[in-house]
């Protein structure tokens, strides 16, 4: 298992910032990577709480899904919400191959750059079917959707 990282600075005030990460609606529409749609089947965000969340592919153009042959189903715990400083959660694939089995545990922190936010993450623990390559691709994905959507 392996650690990957990702960071960016984004041009919007660490609030609102936060708030993307904590609102159904809001997470459901950034974070699926390109490619990507997010379905969420169930909420709650409150330490011990956590989402479900359906990922399908929008083309036929891509690997395998964990979940199935066209999409990932991942389920996420908060295990730490500091507002507007850290999330630290775990993260699971719902799939039967063993390469993706193993809890993933995902710290995203945030600070305040002037009007700005800069967002990190860190994932520790990466099941080893995730190729490195495509993850980072995936969580640099995911951060630009987020600019996108709170930048707007």
């Amino acid at each position: 298992m392996r650690t990957d990282r990702a960071s960016r600075r984004i041009k919007a005030p660490l609030a609102k910032v936060y708030a993307a990460f904590v609102t159904a609606e809001a997470l459901v529409r950034w974070l699926p990577p390109e490619g990507m749609t997010g379905e969420m089947l169930e909420f709650d965000a409150s330490r011990g709480g956590g989402y479900k969340m359906a990922l399908t592919y929008e083309s036929e153009d891509h690997s395998p899904g964990k979940s199935s042959e066209n999409a990932d189903v991942v389920a996420a715990r908060y295990m730490v919400l500091v507002p507007g400083k850290k999330i630290i959660q775990s993260a699971e694939f719902e799939s039967d191959d063993p390469a993706f089995a193993g809890t993933m545990v995902m710290t995203w922190t945030f600070e305040a750059a002037g009007e700005a936010t800069r967002v990190a993450i860190v994932c520790d623990n990466v099941p080893g079917g995730i190729r490195k390559q495509d993850h980072d691709a995936g969580l640099r994905s995911s951060l630009a959707n987020l600019a996108g959507f709170v930048e707007a």
